[in-house]
């Protein structure tokens, strides 16, 4: 199925539908910004897909702090935070080696923290406002029930590939 998100995007509701003991394990998580989509991967199969929210500025690869971009390339999943600013938050990666020569190059800190994270833990009942827009500092948002279902599939280690 791997293939078909690259000519034909899969939609959720397209999906077919397991149960969580069923699931098998998470080996990769894609993110397609320009779809709004992260899919969770098990080989070349979609095992998961979800609505994301990016950074307000989500055009092109982030470059420095406070460009409010997400990254885009290959990184890691490789630790999580259970009391963070947001409901739940898993790191990624970024930056890279070549992530920070690029930022120095332009006389800039590359920043960091960037996470898939739940909605903000103050949003009460705004929390149906943050769903479908691009709201972080260039972090990737999902509603608090699908983070608590990524914090369960996912383990620490897990490659994240980010695209366009």
């Amino acid at each position: 199925m791997l293939l078909s998100l690259f000519i034909f995007p899969v939609v959720a509701s397209e999906m077919p539908v397991r149960a969580m003991d069923e699931m098998p394990m998470v080996s990769q998580v894609l993110v397609r910004k320009e779809e709004r989509r992260l899919y969770l991967m098990s080989g070349d199969e979609v095992v998961r897909s979800y609505r994301i929210g990016l950074g307000e500025n989500p055009s092109g690869h982030k470059l420095f702090e406070g460009d409010e971009r997400t990254p885009e390339g290959r990184y890691t999943l490789d630790w999580r935070n259970p009391e963070s600013d947001f409901y739940k938050s898993i790191h990624v990666s970024y930056p890279n080696t070549q992530d920070r020569e690029m930022a120095k190059a332009w006389g800039l800190d590359p920043g960091g923290s960037i996470m898939i994270h739940g909605l903000p833990n103050d949003a009460g009942d705004w929390a149906f406002a943050f769903i479908g827009l691009d709201w972080t500092n260039g972090c990737i948002a999902v509603s608090n029930d699908e983070m608590d279902e990524i914090w369960h599939l996912v383990s620490d280690g897990t490659p994240i590939h980010i695209l366009p």
